[in-house]
């Protein structure tokens, strides 16, 4: 389970990304997180995997409260909650499956775990084939794929996905889709950042909208919406994503 409580993020003492935040997501839930870019969707998924910690309120990730948490259990989180993001960071003189073995080897699980471990994870995005390859041999969907190969060898229970369909084409964005949903299926509780209409609305899953900062609607069968933005909105949408590269 996830759970906000409270929870503001401000960014060098006066920008507000984020303005009290109090949202729970099941164990098992499929999630999108829209808004328009600079609405604090990107800072939310940070908070989870502690890359940042809230200014104000609560974060609670099953039994660990985030802003509590020590240095040296980070890595613990980062095992148990996965991220995958838009720029995938393969490293380029690896093969395929060298890529999502880096996953278990940090892990130090034996050889014949990772060697079963990533077989199985190149199978269930379609990938097995392309394991002896190298990712300058892929398109930019096959590359997608390995980077969520990577973020769920080892079984976590939590996927973070930031705009993984963001610079694909309809089709292969719908391939991503499934993919998705077939990890959901498996019991890994989801959460997708996307600004892709189409596949919100087809999709009718859990939508939650932030708009500046703030939660304007959480839907269980939701639609891809915004309300019309205010002055206000777009300055506090530039200054959030600005401080929010800042922190990439």
């Amino acid at each position: 389970m996830i759970r906000f409580d409270h929870v503001s993020k401000k960014f060098g003492g006066s920008t507000q990304a984020l303005s009290d935040i109090t949202v729970e997501i099941p164990d098992g839930e499929f999630v999108f997180l829209i808004g328009p870019t600079g609405a604090g969707k990107s800072t939310l998924l940070k908070l989870i995997i502690r890359e940042l910690v809230p200014t104000e309120g609560s974060i609670y990730v099953d039994d660990w409260n985030i802003e509590n948490l020590q240095k040296q259990q980070i890595h613990l989180l980062r095992r148990y909650v996965r991220m995958v993001f838009q720029d995938i960071k393969l490293l380029y003189d690896r093969t395929i499956f060298e890529n999502v073995a880096v996953g278990m080897e940090v892990l130090n699980k034996k050889e014949q775990d990772i060697e079963k471990g990533v077989r199985d994870v190149l199978a269930l995005v379609e990938l097995r084939d392309k394991a002896d390859q190298f990712p300058a041999q892929l398109s930019a969907g096959e590359l997608q794929r390995v980077g969520i190969a990577r973020a769920i060898v080892g079984g976590p229970k939590i996927l973070l996905a930031d705009e993984p369909t963001g610079n694909l084409d309809p089709e292969t964005s719908e391939d991503i889709l499934e993919i998705l949903k077939e990890i959901n299926k498996l019991g890994t509780t989801v959460i997708v950042v996307t600004h892709n209409n189409t596949i919100v609305d087809k999709n009718k899953k859990r939508t939650i909208t932030l708009r500046s900062g703030k939660i304007i609607s959480d839907e269980m069968k939701g639609k891809y919406h915004f309300a019309k933005r205010t002055h206000h909105d777009k300055k506090h949408d530039e200054k959030e994503e600005k401080h929010t590269h800042e922190k990439d």
